[in-house]
């Protein structure tokens, strides 16, 4: 379908799409486009090739299919593009401030990935985590870690239990890993051995018990809390699992208004209830939607460029890496940086990924895949002292 230079206005099914002349398309409209084209397309088939009604019959479903299928997508795009004012009015109520925390918290959840918070205890990671599965109305699971927290703790475990018929069995009693939304509190204060149970949830979406797999339900993140103060009983997390964490997200102190805020609202009241405003259902479809966005290559490229020079030793790598890095980042920073990008465009109203975008979570996604070494840490170098460099050194595309 070729749209006219000055046809700036069509209605389509009650749905206005303004187009600017010399700006970016909606993505609403470029699906549109596309159902346009399936409809062409099959007109064409059927005008050239076999034009008995059966053969008719046979394609029109295709179509329909592919037509319901991008308008369910349009429509999946516009709700997520007008969702990010509803959830600041919800998350308003109990929540003062933090604004990057919950975008970043947001695009995790948009995007389908884990996230890693990092921040001193106080400061409401466990208010904002729980106050977002409200939102999305998702299962709510929290899991305090503990020394002495074993692994049948989170997947769950057989009892023998005796059934009607006097015979004993082995029954399956699913453990708190069962839930949409799990916020593992202080992950790094149990033992490795219990860390490695997340391992496969977080990957495979799935647990295993006594050789029997057991499917998770659908959406399932993990958000997990780390305490940076106290590191004396504690069991730092391997890099094979802080891998498949999307981005580490930092919570720091807020500042002296929202604070005042903070304790007069919270001395004052008690807190509005928060209105559910979406389903798991809707945050599925965000997942292909998010999926689907256009990045351009040069976009795809610089994202790759970042987290390989990252790497120490490489042909490429800049000299401040092979002297403050001891280990880089791998290509699952990359993936998730780009795919990332692309909730974000979303939430910022845009339809295609940009520079911008990338820039903007590189420090969130490369934090906890960098390691820095002990010239770093004598120099005082921190990783995002080493990411803001990485920034500088690696130009974007023009």
């Amino acid at each position: 379908m070729v749209v006219p230079a000055g046809d700036q206005h069509r209605d389509v099914r009650d749905d206005t799409l303004t187009l600017e002349c010399g700006g970016s398309t909606p993505l609403s409209f470029l699906l549109l486009v596309c159902s346009q084209g399936f409809k062409e397309s099959g007109s064409a088939a059927n005008q050239s090739g076999d034009k008995s009604p059966h053969s008719k019959k046979k394609d029109t479903p295709d179509v329909t299919a592919e037509l319901d299928e991008f308008v369910s997508e349009q429509q999946a795009v516009e709700q997520l593009r007008s969702s990010r004012r509803r959830i600041d009015e919800q998350l308003s109520k109990v929540i003062v401030g933090q604004a990057d925390v919950i975008e970043q918290l947001l695009i995790s959840l948009f995007a389908g990935g884990h996230c890693l918070i990092t921040g001193a205890p106080g400061l409401a990671k466990t208010l904002l985590v729980r106050s977002i599965a409200q939102i999305f109305h998702l299962k709510f699971q929290r899991i305090q870690f503990t020394p002495d927290l074993m692994p049948a703790d989170i997947t769950g475990t057989e009892i023998l239990e005796q059934a009607s018929d006097g015979h004993r069995r082995m029954q399956f009693v699913k453990g708190p890993i069962f839930g949409n939304m799990i916020l593992a509190d202080e992950i790094n204060r149990t033992p490795p051995k219990t860390q490695a149970a997340l391992l496969e949830a977080m990957q495979e979406h799935q647990v295993t018990i006594a050789g029997v797999r057991y499917p998770l339900e659908e959406p399932f993140f993990v958000l997990a809390t780390q305490n940076p103060i106290e590191m004396e009983g504690t069991y730092p997390l391997p890099e094979a699992q802080l891998d498949r964490f999307m981005f580490n997200v930092l919570i720091d102190y807020l500042p002296e208004d929202d604070e005042v805020a903070v304790v007069q609202q919270t001395t004052s009241r008690h807190p509005e209830p928060i209105e559910p405003l979406f389903t798991g259902d809707d945050v599925r479809r965000f997942h292909e939607v998010v999926k689907r966005v256009p990045v351009a290559e040069d976009v795809v490229r610089y994202a790759v460029r970042l987290a390989a020079a990252s790497r120490p030793g490489q042909p490429h790598t800049p000299d401040f890496i092979n002297e403050w890095v001891s280990w880089g980042a791998g290509t699952r920073a990359a993936q998730y940086v780009v795919l990332g990008a692309k909730a974000r465009a979303l939430l910022h109203g845009r339809n295609h990924a940009t520079v911008e975008d990338i820039r903007k979570l590189v420090a969130p996604t490369l934090r906890h895949r960098i390691l820095v070494g002990y010239r770093a840490e004598a120099e005082g170098i921190s990783v995002d002292h080493v990411i803001s460099r990485l920034l500088e050194t690696i130009e974007p595309p023009t």
